[in-house]
């Protein structure tokens, strides 16, 4: 649910306003109907605006409510500076509205207010016609999304675990850009924490979450060396560390650098990502917590707005490998899939029937489980926020995650690394387009169409949209319907 402003602008003249007042309550009352229909929660205006005092006084109002998104609207013909005022008195994302109807110019109200709106600088969306119009209701909605989940990151804490790993450019964002950019702080928080921690977690949620692991999962595979019960205890052990650790710092998402300084020398945090990102551990239901892996802070943001959009789990991997005679892609990170992408059900023994816990392979000496599985089948939505010249873009294409038989997984698996999670997509996008343009190494994604959210928190953020293949070639169709 997003709370939203809603004020209608009028006429500045007394005996015209009095004519018109009526109907603008009409189209105002229809518009608030169905965004509450919709589970929203509204903030109306007091009376149209019709004067520079009420443009501020009810702008104020309003605002005090902290809404996620104003809407701004024009049912008939309005003085353009009553919008200027209300809009110096709005700080978040606008939407201007707009019926469609001959009688009455709200469209010249739009376009006008707009347009002054355009010379001084402030973004804006708009979208016109009837609001009970099934598509132009739709285009509202994706705003409000949009705006509910830009309008999330604002104020919200970032939890850094850990420096740069291994030398990654792309994992590291300037924290003034980000303050300013998206109103997220971050928290440096160093991995010894982790490891200090985990040793004073009680011992029987640890032998509890393994108990649990070991009767839901498809198996458990224990080698005597990389892998033993006390080393997956140790990873339980890591998750609820940090668990822990996000409550104290009260932090909204977070990323573990891991590498190689936790690999190597105390275990991986394959497990403590996994379960993050997912609706659910082994002590029942709970929301998600994005982590990115890798403590990348672009992937992690990028995370967060896909969370704030779907309201599900975010699929976060490495671009590990190309089938060119499949055209799919393998999106495969160590353990860092959460496990909820195996079935992509409320159940979570439904999901972890498909999961194995494999032995960490010769990159982590330290051991621990590797977090194994294929990811179910189904349309998704990818993304990355990436920086072109210091300048943040929005990397974003459609496409499907694919599963075969178990021969097929296993053979396609097997060419990159076999005991890590396995996404394959097929993009729409050609390899050449995405590997001359995408700008890192990992990439994100949430089941469904999110494509017209995304171009709206590109909108609202100032952000340059850099849609990828359909998406590229749609954008200009979307933007004369739209």
């Amino acid at each position: 649910m997003a709370r939203i402003g809603l004020l209608t602008f009028s006429d500045g003249r007394d005996f015209v306003h009095a004519d018109i007042k009526a109907f603008s309550y009409d189209v105002e009352h229809r518009i608030a109907q169905a965004l509450e229909q919709a589970g929203h929660e509204v903030i109306r205006a007091t009376e149209p605006i019709w004067t520079n005092t009420l443009a501020t006084t009810e702008a104020r109002r309003v605002a005090d409510a902290r809404p996620d998104l104003t809407i701004f609207n024009y049912p008939v013909w309005a003085f353009p500076h009553f919008t200027m005022l209300a809009a110096a008195a709005t700080p978040g994302p606008l939407l201007l509205f707009s019926n469609i109807d001959p009688q009455f110019p709200g469209m010249v109200g739009m376009l006008a207010a707009g347009g002054g709106l355009d010379q001084i600088g402030r973004r804006h969306t708009r979208v016109w016609g009837d609001v009970a119009d099934v598509a132009v209701r739709e285009r509202v909605l994706e705003t409000i999304r949009a705006a509910a989940a830009v309008s999330s990151l604002s104020g919200s804490t970032f939890g850094r675990f850990g420096g740069r790993p291994m030398g990654m450019y792309t994992a590291v964002a300037d924290t003034d850009q980000w303050m300013r950019t998206f109103g997220v702080d971050v928290e440096e928080i160093d991995q010894w924490e982790i490891v200090r921690r985990s040793e004073a977690v009680e011992a029987s949620r640890v032998s509890a979450g393994r108990q649990w692991l070991e009767r839901h999962a498809a198996e458990v595979r224990y080698d005597g060396k990389a892998l033993t019960p006390e080393l997956l205890e140790r990873q339980i052990r890591s998750y609820h560390a940090v668990r822990e650790l996000i409550e104290e710092w009260k932090l909204d998402f977070c990323g573990i650098k891991g590498q190689p300084e936790l690999t190597t020398h105390f275990t991986t945090m394959d497990v403590t990502e996994a379960f993050l990102n997912d609706p659910y551990d082994w002590e029942g239901p709970k929301q998600p917590i994005v982590c990115a892996t890798e403590s990348d802070m672009d992937g992690a943001l990028t995370m967060q707005l896909l969370k704030g959009l779907s309201g599900t789990p975010v699929l976060f991997a490495d671009v590990r490998h190309y089938h060119a005679e499949r055209d799919i892609w393998d999106l495969c990170n160590s353990g860092q899939h959460a496990t909820w992408f195996a079935a992509r059900s409320d159940d979570p023994a439904e999901n972890l029937r498909t999961v194995h816990f494999y032995p960490e392979i010769f990159y982590f000496p330290a051991g621990g489980a590797s977090v194994s599985f294929f990811a179910a089948p189904g349309q998704a939505t990818f993304a990355r926020l990436t920086r072109l010249d210091g300048r943040y873009r929005m990397h974003v294409a459609r496409g499907e995650f694919e599963s075969y038989d178990d021969a097929t997984n296993e053979a396609l698996a097997r060419q990159s690394t076999f005991e890590w999670p396995h996404a394959f997509a097929r993009l729409e996008v050609k390899a050449g387009e995405f590997l001359s343009t995408f700008g890192a190494n990992h990439i994100h994604a949430v089941p469904g169409e999110h494509v017209a959210e995304l171009r709206a928190v590109c909108r609202m953020l100032g952000i340059e949209w850099a849609g990828l293949g359909t998406v590229r070639m749609d954008a200009a169709r979307m933007d004369e319907t739209q």
